[in-house]
């Protein structure tokens, strides 16, 4: 199956007899072996490299499933053992990478040095959540993922503000803003921006103030868009540890508060260097306080 899987992702037996550190003619003989114990073939020469055949397009979801779930018992029984060489693999969100995560990721090296750590980014709470049941990570760490089977354990809240650049007048607030206030600003917005009962999210909480949010600008990352609210392009709404990771960036809160809840989750129980990582974030970085959501659809999703 680990062969099959190679094959597929370099499209060539030769690149993938490299990638595996295998000769051309083992891997095509356990490639052969696998196709008669299926009962068929799985893989067809295409001018342009390898493809699947309708057996194999059928067969190879199972099969990554079953070579990263080895992958992941590997791990795990490595890393909680202490054994030098483990591997721990983490998914979350772009914003979480690039905000609250970094003091935890430094915190990891220096205490596990012997685990080496990986970290998948993707950009939305559905492609994390699908690739987590894919079996890309041993943990997911990120907003609570919708019908998940598998356990969940809450790491704290995380705060949205709202971020302006040092020369606005809002920069000089010592008291949180109200949402009204803002009514006749312009916003930077991403386009990956969570959608909730089929209305963007900040569209939903500006109509519950009585107006419609005016759009600057949109973008595809967290990181684009509070270097625009910096440049002063427009207000951002985001989370408290991207703003301050952010040179130049004022986060001002907001009145009534956001929050988001954070959260680990895995396909199995979180245990060994899993559990350990899940700790450290909720311990180091939203504080393990209790999320509270207020059922009204103002925690950020």
């Amino acid at each position: 199956m680990e062969y099959l899987v190679a094959v597929v992702e370099e499209r060539s037996f030769t690149r993938a007899a490299e990638t595996l550190n295998v000769t051309q003619s083992a891997l095509s003989h356990q490639i052969k072996a696998l196709e008669r114990e299926v009962g068929g073939r799985l893989l067809e020469r295409l001018p342009r490299g390898v493809g699947l055949t309708p057996m194999g397009r059928a067969y190879l979801p199972h099969a990554e499933l079953a070579v990263r779930s080895a992958g992941l018992a590997r791990r795990a029984a490595k890393a909680a053992a202490g054994a030098e060489g483990g591997e721990l693999h983490v998914a979350t969100l772009h914003a979480l990478a690039i905000g609250a995560l970094p003091p935890v990721l430094a915190r990891w090296r220096h205490e596990f040095p012997g685990i080496r750590l990986h970290l998948h980014e993707y950009l939305t709470t559905d492609e994390l959540r699908d690739h987590m049941g894919r079996g890309v990570a041993d943990l997911a760490v990120g907003p609570r993922p919708a019908g998940w089977e598998g356990p969940v354990v809450s790491l704290g809240a995380e705060e949205i503000v709202i971020v302006v650049p040092r020369d606005d007048p809002l920069a000089e607030r010592t008291d949180p803003v109200r949402l009204t206030e803002l009514a006749g600003r312009a916003w930077v917005r991403c386009v990956l921006e969570p959608v909730i009962g089929g209305e963007r999210w900040l569209d939903r909480e500006c109509a519950r103030h009585g107006f419609r949010p005016l759009t600057a600008m949109e973008v595809q990352h967290a990181s684009t868009a509070v270097r625009l609210a910096v440049a002063g392009v427009g207000v951002l709404a985001c989370s408290v540890h991207v703003a301050r990771a952010t040179a130049g960036a004022v986060a001002v809160p907001v009145d009534p508060a956001w929050r988001q809840e954070q959260t680990a989750y895995a396909r199995v129980e979180l245990t060994g260097a899993a559990l350990r990582f899940a700790e450290m974030c909720r311990d180091g970085v939203f504080g393990g306080r209790v999320f509270e959501g207020r059922g009204d659809g103002r925690e950020a999703a």
